[in-house]
């Protein structure tokens, strides 16, 4: 599923086409994806401007001079196509502005989603509602960490990926942020020291931001809306290397935790 990085590239590459755009065509191939879409979307969308792109966690946004914002998920498999070459089965909605540019939502496994939602209503909207801070955003401090790993005897890991205490983390820069701040992955929440998180605050922040630098991770079917795909996946510490050597001679290990493969260093990770 492509993660936080991978939205925020899709985002930043769709607004070069989009910002300040008329949006002179909405073309809908079918009736749904994970859900139905909206039925007045293409009504809604046909002649409005886009104001501005944006992401909230896992989704995209663009927002439009009619106080509505188009806000997608990419699901599984989702991306956005810009000016391809010839017409995909699986390009399901499709934008075309008021300049000729085409923009095409491709999903082949179709677990992506689009909504249209009030612009002013966003943070009360149901999936925003009782998402955490973002990640890089300033209210995620190490202040913020301390009370909700307070007491908590879950670990770390999950907890992490908990939307309600950080918005927008995923199981790769998680297993990445935490072997780069040392903190072994089952250790319990409550247990982990405030110096631990004053290390992980920031851990989380630069292996997001260098995953963003960098396209983000491709796993299967992600690549950017150029089609180039992510190379951050070179860049992994952990992630995806059992049993190969880590940096300190020590050997990575995975497990499953929550039903997802954990990656970390016996070594480093205390």
């Amino acid at each position: 599923m492509p993660e936080l990085p991978e939205v925020e590239t899709t985002v930043r590459g769709l607004a070069r086409f989009l910002e300040g755009e008329r949006i002179a065509r909405v073309s809908v191939n079918r009736p749904d994806l994970r859900r139905p879409f909206p039925q007045d979307l293409v009504q809604a969308l046909t002649g409005a401007t886009v104001t501005a792109m944006g992401r909230r966690a896992k989704y995209g946004l663009i927002h439009t001079d009619r106080g509505l914002t188009l806000v997608f998920h990419l699901g599984m498999s989702g991306r956005w196509r810009i000016e391809p070459e010839s017409p995909d089965r699986h390009d399901h909605m499709v934008i075309e502005t008021g300049s000729g540019h085409v923009l095409a939502l491709n999903d082949a496994r179709r677990f992506g989603s689009v909504d249209l939602v009030a612009t002013d209503g966003l943070e009360q909207w149901g999936p925003f509602a009782a998402l955490g801070p973002e990640p890089l955003g300033d209210e995620l401090t190490v202040a913020h960490l301390a009370r909700a790993c307070a007491g908590r005897i879950a670990p770390i890991k999950p907890l992490l990926l908990d939307q309600r205490i950080v918005a927008g983390l995923g199981n790769i820069y998680v297993c990445e942020a935490l072997y780069r701040a040392g903190i072994r992955p089952e250790k319990e929440a409550g247990r982990v020291s405030r110096a631990a998180l004053a290390r992980l605050v920031p851990a989380i922040r630069d292996v997001l931001s260098e995953s963003i630098e960098a396209g983000g991770s491709t796993i299967r079917d992600y690549a950017q809306p150029s089609g180039e795909l992510g190379y951050f996946a070179s860049s992994w510490r952990v992630y995806g290397r059992e049993g190969e050597s880590c940096g300190c001679g020590g050997t990575v290990h995975r497990f499953v935790q929550g039903g997802r493969s954990t990656f970390w260093c016996p070594r480093c990770q205390k």
